[in-house]
């Protein structure tokens, strides 16, 4: 191979390495959001202790810089295997250990330490083929880690994600890795190299490939296993949408026949066996005035769009939820119909697949008689944006003048300081408030908050309304008292800056 060549080749591996390293830091920052949530904290202590990792590995690499090839091919091969089975690894410590966060420091050091090791070893490539000064090496080198990271950053999200899933994505790039190991030192130096060396490294990176192999074919029934580890019931559906990941568990139980449960991103969102005292709760207060138009913000699983079609009275009802893969499944699931009533058949819906923030902001249309937000918890960045003081003045220039809203604001047991959080954020979006909570065994005892312009609304069933199979005059009423020991002090508001709520969330239901 002529210098010029074995240059480009060399090249084309730098561009390679920087995008499988960048994919694998990407995966553990993914991995940890879909299992602990917050992404940012998720981003943050993956890429700090990445990058820390990698100085280290490129002063600890200098020992080897004597012979390049061998070193290379060791540390791509390496590199590879620990990238591509970092994320089956972390998955099964959860599932079955409990454990996450110290494995993937672990993982996180480890990946960084060889990716660090890379550049200084294909710098001595680099020397060899064609001697250089070191600035213009460095600066080829660099432009070309960059854009293969560029090339890793948009990959990840955008091909290897929707295509082949986070774990199979990087088994495929662990492969990529190892490959470009091969084609380096066995192609491009393998002449360099003695025939025990040659020999060395083909089967290092076949051995390699036939491990990934086998993953790739196990990746599947391990994943089920592994995700019905995390899970009480038998998974009836599993699928993963553009947002999150979507699990319906039935368990058949004495008495009321089965518990159905719906799960986001491990989250529950309710059990069929108590769901009725959750949405007659959230909705039946808000509709108790004027409820012509009605704006449904989350909901997608059609339970509290059921309960604002069984009022009286209603003429239009739009429902706003991020992801159409829920709603889709709410309108074909037999079950999720039969539960919501066929709901979203109902000529008086529309739905809109859009950002609730986003859709509250640009929203131009006639004004709602009642807002139901029936959003899930801000346990990650995304939803607490939606719990945000900006965001309930969104959605409070909505209502009508004599409209009433109403929220799911989460525990006040569990997660008191979060409940009142929630209560400040509405209230100092300019609305007068009245928290109220309920017991829904599934969840605990929960809390809501029913807003109104100018003074606070009065909490009280519609009537008329067919009757409930829970909530009650003297139910609604006792649902205005709360103990004293699940009343902190005054908390200040969550906004979209200075978003207290997401780590209120996080500390409080650490213990549970």
């Amino acid at each position: 191979m002529s210098p010029v060549a074995a240059r480009r080749v060399v090249l084309g591996a730098v561009f390679v390495c920087a995008a499988c390293g960048l994919v694998y830091e990407l995966a553990l920052v993914a991995l940890g959001s879909y299992l602990l949530g917050s992404s940012i904290q998720q981003t943050s202590v993956v890429l700090g202790v990445v990058l820390a990792a990698m100085g280290a590995g490129a002063v600890a690499v200098k020992p080897l810089l004597g012979r390049p090839v061998a070193a290379f091919a060791a540390v791509e091969v390496t590199l590879g295997l620990v990238g591509a089975f970092s994320v089956p690894a972390l998955y099964a410590a959860f599932a079955w250990l409990n454990v996450y966060t110290g494995a993937m420091l672990v993982a996180a050091v480890v990946i960084g330490l060889l990716v660090g090791a890379e550049i200084p070893l294909l710098m001595a490539l680099i020397q060899r083929i064609r001697r250089q000064e070191a600035p213009g090496a460095v600066a080829d080198l660099s432009a070309v880690d960059y854009g293969g990271a560029l090339a890793g950053g948009l990959a990840f999200p955008f091909v290897l994600l929707p295509a082949f899933g986070l774990l199979q994505g990087t088994l495929l790039v662990g492969a990529v890795n190892v490959v470009a190991a091969g084609v380096v030192a066995g192609v491009v130096f393998g002449r360099t190299l003695p025939a025990s060396g040659r020999a060395a490294v083909a089967a290092g990176c076949a051995g390699a490939l036939a491990l990934l192999g086998a993953g790739a074919a196990y990746a599947a029934p391990f994943e089920l296993t592994a995700r019905q580890r995390l899970y009480r019931d038998p998974i009836v559906h599993v699928e993963r949408s553009d947002y999150q990941e979507i699990v319906l568990t039935r368990a058949e139980v004495r008495g009321p026949g089965a518990d159905v449960r719906l799960y986001l991103n491990g989250d529950l969102q309710f059990s069929s066996l108590d769901e009725h005292r959750y949405h007659e709760a959230l909705v039946r207060p808000a509709l108790a005035g004027p409820r012509g138009r009605v704006l449904i913000l989350g909901g997608g699983d059609g339970l509290a769009l059921r309960e604002v079609l069984a009022l009286p009275g209603v003429a239009e009802v739009v429902l706003v939820d991020l992801d159409p893969a829920v709603v889709d499944l709410a309108r074909n699931d037999a079950w999720l119909r039969e539960r919501n009533r066929a709901a979203f058949e109902d000529p008086r819906v529309r739905t809109v697949a859009a950002d609730a923030f986003a859709w509250a902001r640009d929203h131009d249309g006639p004004p709602f008689d009642a807002v139901v937000v029936d959003l899930p918890d801000p346990d990650s960045t995304e939803t607490a944006k939606l719990y945000s003081v900006e965001f309930y003045g969104l959605a409070a220039g909505l209502l009508a003048p004599d409209g009433r809203m109403a929220v799911q604001a989460g525990s006040p047991f569990f997660a008191p300081r979060s409940f009142w959080t929630v209560v400040a954020s509405v209230e100092a979006a300019g609305l007068e408030v009245v928290p109220y909570h309920v017991d829904v065994p599934s969840f605990g005892d929960w809390g809501f908050v029913l807003a109104a312009r100018g003074a606070a609304p009065d909490l009280r069933l519609p009537d008329p309304a067919p009757p409930a199979r829970f909530l009650t005059g003297p139910v609604l009423d006792a649902a205005r008292v709360f103990p004293p020991d699940r009343i902190p002090p005054a908390q200040r508001p969550s906004t979209l800056l200075r978003p207290v709520l997401l780590d209120l969330q996080r500390e409080e239901w650490a213990g549970y």
